[in-house]
C-alpha cells in the first residue's frame, strides 16, 4: 500500500482553561477548520509527544499562556473520516492558567476572550466543543446541542 493512502490515527488535544472565575478562554479561529468560530486552544499530538506537553505547547502557541493540565473531561472518536479513512482522537483536558496575559497567534486566531458560563449557549461554536462545554457548564441551557458529525476536518483543531 502506497504510504500516502495508509490509514492513521491522529490525536489532539484541547485545553479547556477555566479561570479563578469560572469563566473559560476561548479563541476565534481566522483559519479553517473552524473559520470564524469560537473554540478552546489546542491542536494536534506530535509522534513522540507526550499528551501534557502538547497540550502546553499548543496552549502557548495560540494565546501565550502557561497552563497546568487538569483532569480529562472528555474524548471524541471519529472512525473511517475521508477518503483515507483516518481514525481521529480528539482529548478535551481541563487547564488552569499560571499566566494571565494573553498573546494570541495572529496566523491562527482573530481573538481570544474569556466568558462566563451564562454567555456560550448562543455562541458559534462547533458541536463537537459544544458539547464538551455543556459538561462543564451544565447549568445553562444548550440550544442546537448535537454530537460531533462524521466530518473531523469540522471538529479538530489545530
Amino acid at each position: 500500500m502506497d504510504a500516502s493512502m495508509q490509514k492513521h490515527i491522529k490525536t489532539s488535544v484541547v485545553a479547556c482553561i477555566i479561570d479563578e472565575h469560572e469563566r473559560i478562554l476561548l479563541t476565534k479561529r481566522n483559519i479553517p477548520p473552524f473559520y470564524g468560530q469560537w473554540v478552546m486552544p489546542g491542536g494536534k499530538i506530535d509522534h513522540g509527544e507526550s499528551i501534557v506537553t502538547a497540550l502546553m505547547r499548543e496552549v502557548l502557541e495560540e494565546v501565550g499562556l502557561k497552563v497546568k493540565t487538569g483532569t480529562l473531561v472528555d474524548i471524541y472518536e471519529h472512525l473511517s473520516v475521508g477518503e483515507r479513512c483516518d481514525h481521529y482522537i480528539i482529548l478535551y483536558y481541563r487547564a488552569l492558567p499560571l499566566t494571565n496575559t494573553i498573546t494570541i497567534n495572529p496566523g491562527e486566531l482573530s481573538e481570544a476572550v474569556w466568558f462566563a458560563g451564562h454567555e456560550l449557549p448562543h455562541l458559534d461554536i462547533p458541536p463537537g466543543s459544544r458539547s464538551v462545554l455543556a459538561q462543564l457548564y451544565p447549568q445553562q441551557e444548550w440550544p442546537n446541542l448535537q454530537p460531533p458529525g462524521e466530518n473531523a476536518d469540522l471538529e479538530i483543531s489545530g
